[in-house]
């Protein structure tokens, strides 16, 4: 597709409610002509009219294409607008955007993903894909273990996905901040989590959260023993125009739509971010 200013329309086929504040729509281009391909990591800005336009990670894997899934947490007013839609409804989409993950990397590695909250959707599009190519080729990830935390049993979003990737195999282990009567799981933030994990030389973590939770996160990972370049994140910015003209996500030289949104920690500790790479 091309990566220009003006939205190409999609249609919406389904809605997947995750929990009361998070759903995934799943998109499909009305031009079905249009060639549209991406990477996991990869963002689009979406768009719909006279509510503005907003970057939102692409949470499905490009296996799955034509389809793309947008997992939104309903915050602002174009969020709420996109909440309010149906299924048949049309969006406007830009994209893709951004640097993606180093997916060729992953080959016959030991792949950790930790998450909090929405931090899973962009995740979510690695392990999907991984999983694919896993029947496929022969230097497939070794193994996937996730670590995901959320507030409460309530917030857990992507419930279909995780038991999905329970049943091919991935290690999926969860924690919320505050338990209830349903919940017979762990209790507590997802850092205490990585005390039953192994790290090793053949070890990629993946992390992706809220900023605080990723700082905690990989500053575990590095007691741990994880290299700086072999920790990953994703930087969140408030992302204008995705194409690097605006340079409303400019961050020390660099724009987050171009260099970004993936870095790893090695490449972080250049920038002006040292809260997450301490």
């Amino acid at each position: 597709m091309n990566k220009n200013f003006i939205p190409a329309q999609a249609i919406i086929r389904e809605i997947i409610r995750e929990n009361e504040q998070i759903a995934t729509f799943r998109l499909e281009l009305t031009n079905k002509r249009l060639p549209f391909t991406f990477l996991p990591g990869q963002f689009l800005m979406l768009s719909v009219p006279h509510c503005g336009e907003a970057a939102i990670s692409i949470s499905s894997s490009p296996d799955r294409l034509p389809l793309i899934d947008l997992s939104i947490r309903r915050a602002g007013e174009l969020t709420t607008a996109i909440h309010g839609m149906k299924k048949g409804d049309q969006v406007g989409i830009r994209g893709p955007f951004g640097k993606a993950f180093p997916i060729e990397d992953f080959a016959n590695r030991d792949l950790l993903f930790v998450a909090g909250g929405i931090g899973l959707a962009p995740l979510k599009s690695v392990i999907d894909h991984c999983l694919f190519q896993s029947g496929l080729e022969e230097d497939a990830v070794q193994s996937i273990t996730l670590l995901y935390g959320s507030r409460t049993p309530l917030d857990i979003a992507f419930k279909q996905a995780i038991e999905s990737w329970q049943k091919q195999g991935v290690d999926c282990r969860l924690t919320v901040d505050e338990k209830d009567s349903t919940w017979n799981g762990h209790v507590g933030l997802v850092t205490e989590l990585l005390t039953d994990v192994t790290i090793s030389s053949n070890t990629r973590a993946l992390v992706c959260g809220p900023p605080i939770m990723i700082r905690f996160v990989i500053a575990s990972l590095a007691d741990l023993g994880c290299g700086d370049e072999s920790i990953f994140t994703t930087l969140e910015r408030h992302m204008k125009c995705g194409m690097g003209i605006c340079g409303h996500c400019h961050l020390d030289g660099r724009l987050i739509c171009l260099d970004g949104p993936v870095f790893n920690v090695s490449q972080l500790k250049k920038l002006d971010v040292m809260e997450f790479a301490r």
